[in-house]
């Protein structure tokens, strides 16, 4: 299933790094920046995850909750969230349900070898759980940028 502009984003409910339980309507009334992404401790996922605490304060001013979610488990995201500084929720999706039903969980390519893993990608969710904006193929570095850029958030 591939969700677009304008669906309605998917419940879930999903451990956070402190094994706290979220669902995603216990956020309605509020904008989400929801982002899949591959692996704690990774390269691409780090800096991924550091651009986006770097412009958290911003995301904030503006209403935005960020919520990142892998298949890693909430020990994993506890201690990628402690040693990074991460000021937001990291969520555990470890049976990758939540990557399926959102179409991220895809297969993959890697020095030959093909796997199951999950595809860089970021939902932005309106107040009433409506999908703004969808971006595949992520760069991390940039990402967080070029969406407050996009969202018309920044100068």
């Amino acid at each position: 299933m591939k969700l677009k502009v304008g669906d309605v984003a998917p419940d879930f409910e999903l451990k956070d790094q402190f094994a706290e339980t979220h669902k995603l309507s216990d956020f309605r009334g509020k904008k989400i920046i929801l982002y899949f992404y591959p692996k704690d401790n990774t390269p691409g996922c780090t800096t991924e995850a550091c651009n986006f605490r770097d412009n958290y304060q911003i995301f904030r001013e503006h209403g935005f909750e960020i919520l990142g979610v892998s298949a890693d488990d909430s020990n994993s995201h506890a201690k990628f969230q402690e040693k990074y500084s991460l000021p937001f929720l990291l969520l555990a999706d470890t049976e990758h349900q939540v990557s399926e039903t959102y179409g991220v969980w895809q297969l993959k390519k890697m020095m030959g070898k093909e796997y199951y893993g999950i595809a860089r990608t970021t939902f932005v969710i309106d107040e009433d759980g409506k999908i703004l904006k969808v971006y595949e193929k992520v760069k991390p570095d940039q990402h967080a940028e070029e969406i407050l850029k996009e969202l018309d958030l920044v100068g």
